[in-house]
């Protein structure tokens, strides 16, 4: 095989590349662009639980805690925080914060759960302590986008749900780190909620994550991923939720917001702990998600390969057509979940993800750090 034939074949694979990357676009992230709750018939509201685990989280406490505790929920509701062993002010602060909200309850935490790393065993605690049959999840480094987050979230339900995704975004800052890291959180969140819309959710996130009780229990809990660090929100998910079981909330008075990481460091911390919990996912969702992340990856490469060596007027016409479905699709996925301003940047940003796989795949096979926080 001569040069000329090589430069067309890669051009070729090129375009492979390319259609299942349309594909993924046409068939998955359309229906979040397109999506349209249901309108709903008859209303009910729900008693929940707002369950939030915390290890040496005052500062955080002080902040997003009351934006959980002043709720517009007219429907009965409690807030359980599990105080996991701080060594800070924790206790003292709840303790206060219970003086003047009824609906607080504090579980005390004062010895680790030898064998269970991770955040697994307090949010166990939490979900048996809870008085309701919906729980909803959240840390206490986010705060309720809104007064009515409960009151959104648990609307999703009906006599067939048992389990709600919802959006955990991060707070609209300066610089380019915070742009990568939204942009990361976005591009996530149309997958995980896309799959769900196309009737195979794999995932959920903490920050944001409503269920029922029953289900935790029906499925043992976290008990079949207990040894793994994280988790507590993908994996239980993974293993627990149906086409026909889950449903997703994208209003906007249901997301929950934090603060993005500040350096590179902690947010490569942050990734590569989560990305190593991917291993353990279903095999059909790991063939999905991989099969998108390779192409991905190759795309970029092979652009630059056939501009250079095949017929720039070729490669270009195929890019072309990418950039379009991309450019069509993204906007009403990002002015969805209120990720608009990324918009002027997309173009960028996907081609900073070649780097971005680069930097976190070897995560893929790293055995977990025992670390929750």
């Amino acid at each position: 095989m001569n040069f000329t034939q090589t430069w067309q074949l890669l051009f070729y694979v090129f375009c492979l590349i390319t259609l299942i990357q349309v594909f993924y676009y046409l068939f998955f992230f359309l229906r979040l662009a397109l999506y349209k709750p249901k309108a709903k018939t008859t209303s009910q509201t729900h008693p929940v639980s707002v369950i939030i685990c915390a290890r040496d989280e005052a500062a955080n406490l002080v902040k997003n805690l009351p934006g959980a505790l002043i709720q517009q929920y007219r429907t009965t509701h409690e807030v359980i925080v599990v105080d996991d062993n701080s060594f800070d002010d924790s206790k003292y602060l709840l303790e206060e914060f219970q003086k003047s909200y009824k609906q607080l309850h504090v579980v005390l935490l004062k010895q680790e759960a030898k064998f269970i790393p991770g955040k697994k065993f307090p949010l166990s605690v939490g979900i048996k302590t809870a008085k309701y049959e919906i729980v909803l999840l959240t840390d206490a480094d986010c705060v309720p986008a809104s007064e009515f987050w409960i009151e959104k979230m648990q609307e999703s339900y009906d006599d067939k749900t048992e389990i709600v995704l919802g959006y955990g975004a991060f707070h609209k800052r300066k610089g380019i780190l915070n742009k990568l890291i939204r942009w990361e959180t976005f591009h996530t969140a149309i997958q995980y909620l896309s799959y769900a819309l196309a009737g195979k959710p794999y995932m959920g996130v903490g920050r944001n994550l409503s269920y029922r009780k029953t289900i935790f229990f029906r499925n043992k809990g976290f008990t079949s991923h207990n040894h793994i660090p994280s988790g507590d929100d993908d994996l239980f998910i993974n293993k627990s939720a149906t086409k026909d079981n889950t449903k997703i909330n994208i209003d906007k008075d249901a997301f929950t917001l934090s603060d993005s990481a500040k350096t590179w460091q902690q947010w490569i911390r942050q990734k590569t702990r989560h990305y190593s919990t991917g291993k353990y996912y279903k095999a059909s969702h790991k063939f999905l998600l991989g099969l998108y992340s390779f192409s991905h990856f190759l795309f970029y490469p092979l652009l630059a390969v056939s501009l250079l060596f095949y017929n720039w007027q070729y490669a270009l016409i195929v890019f072309g057509v990418r950039f379009l479905v991309q450019a069509v699709i993204l906007y009403p996925c990002m002015k969805k979940l209120n990720e608009k301003d990324l918009y002027p940047w997309f173009l960028f940003i996907d081609i900073w993800m070649f780097f971005y796989y680069l930097i976190f795949a070897p995560s893929i096979f790293k055995k977990p750090k025992k670390q929750w926080r």
